[in-house]
C-alpha cells in the first residue's frame, strides 16, 4: 500500500477560505429556490442579490478511501428571507453512520439538526466552540449573526451528501427566524411532511 503523504492547510478566517483547498463550490442565492417559508421575501432578495454568493465551501480531499478525512473551510453570508435567517441547504450523509465536527471560527450560527424520524435539535456555534454531528442526522447551518459565519468542518470521505431527504419532507421540521429581540428561535415548519417509517427504518438500519 502507498502511504499519502502529509498535508498543511490553513484556514484564513477573513476571508473565510482554506488556503491549500483542493475543492471549492458556491451556491448563489438563486440556487436556493424553495428553502424559504416567504416566497414574496425570497423574490425581492433574487432581485437584488441572486447573481450574489450565498454560502462558499473549500476543502481538501486526500482520497474517497474509507477511513480518509475531508477538511474544510465553510463561510456563510448575514441576513435574512423574512423573518428567517440565511441558512445552508442542508443534508444528511448518503452513508448515514457517518458522523462531522463544525469548529466556530467568526460570527454567530445554529446548527439545526433532525433525525430522520423528526426529532429537532439545535446546536450554537460561535468562535472556538466545536458542534459534534452524530450519525444519521441531517443537518443545516444557519447565520444568525451580523457578520460572515465562518466554520471549520471534518468528516469521512466517504460519507457522501444527500440534499434530497429534506426537499422531498417539504424542508426541515423546523425553521430558524428572528425572536424580535435580536436573538433566534426554532419554529414548525407549515410545509413539513414526516417521512414514511419505512423510509426511517431503511436509514436507521445502513451500516456502510
Amino acid at each position: 500500500m502507498k502511504l499519502l503523504e502529509p498535508g498543511n492547510c490553513r484556514v484564513d478566517v477573513a476571508a473565510g477560505r482554506l488556503d491549500g483547498a483542493s475543492n471549492r463550490y458556491e451556491k448563489l442565492f438563486s440556487d436556493l429556490a424553495g428553502l424559504y417559508e416567504d416566497e414574496r421575501a425570497f423574490r425581492a432578495l433574487l432581485e437584488e442579490k441572486g447573481s450574489s454568493v450565498a454560502y462558499e465551501v473549500t476543502d481538501f480531499k486526500p482520497s474517497a478511501n474509507p477511513g480518509d478525512m475531508i477538511i474544510g473551510v465553510t463561510r456563510m453570508e448575514p441576513g435574512r428571507v423574512g423573518r428567517e435567517f440565511y441558512m445552508t441547504r442542508g443534508h444528511i450523509h448518503a452513508r448515514p453512520n457517518r458522523p462531522e465536527m463544525y469548529y466556530g471560527e467568526r460570527g454567530r450560527g445554529v446548527m439545526l439538526l433532525e433525525s430522520p424520524a423528526g426529532e429537532i435539535r439545535t446546536v450554537e456555534i460561535t468562535p472556538r466552540a466545536m458542534c459534534y454531528v452524530p450519525p444519521y442526522w441531517i443537518h443545516r447551518s444557519v447565520n444568525v449573526g451580523d457578520e460572515p459565519l465562518v466554520m471549520t468542518f471534518a468528516y469521512p470521505a466517504d460519507s457522501g451528501q444527500d440534499y434530497d431527504i429534506i426537499a422531498k419532507a417539504g424542508g426541515m421540521r423546523s425553521r430558524i427566524v428572528t425572536d424580535g429581540k435580536g436573538g433566534w428561535m426554532a419554529v414548525d415548519n407549515a410545509a413539513y411532511r414526516p417521512r414514511p417509517q419505512a423510509l426511517v427504518d431503511s436509514i436507521m438500519a445502513m451500516k456502510d
